[in-house]
């Protein structure tokens, strides 16, 4: 299936998840937030959230600073 991540074409096998792109990008433990079709998906709910043809992810790092 073809998504579209952070505004780039991006290909994946049918039945992925949240948590399975982000093992694929190797962000797996690190602190990012995504955003699916314009909603936040909670870490809570990132392997129970399937993705499908056409989704539009943002994947953010979160970086501390002051």
């Amino acid at each position: 299936m073809r998504i579209q991540l952070n505004g780039e074409s991006f290909e994946l096998p049918d039945g992925q998840t949240v948590a399975d792109l982000l093992v694929r990008l190797e962000l797996t433990g690190r602190r990012v937030a995504v955003e699916l079709n314009l909603d936040i998906v909670p870490r809570s709910q990132h392997a129970a959230t399937a993705l499908r043809e056409g989704d539009q992810l943002e994947v953010v790092h979160a970086i501390g600073g002051g």
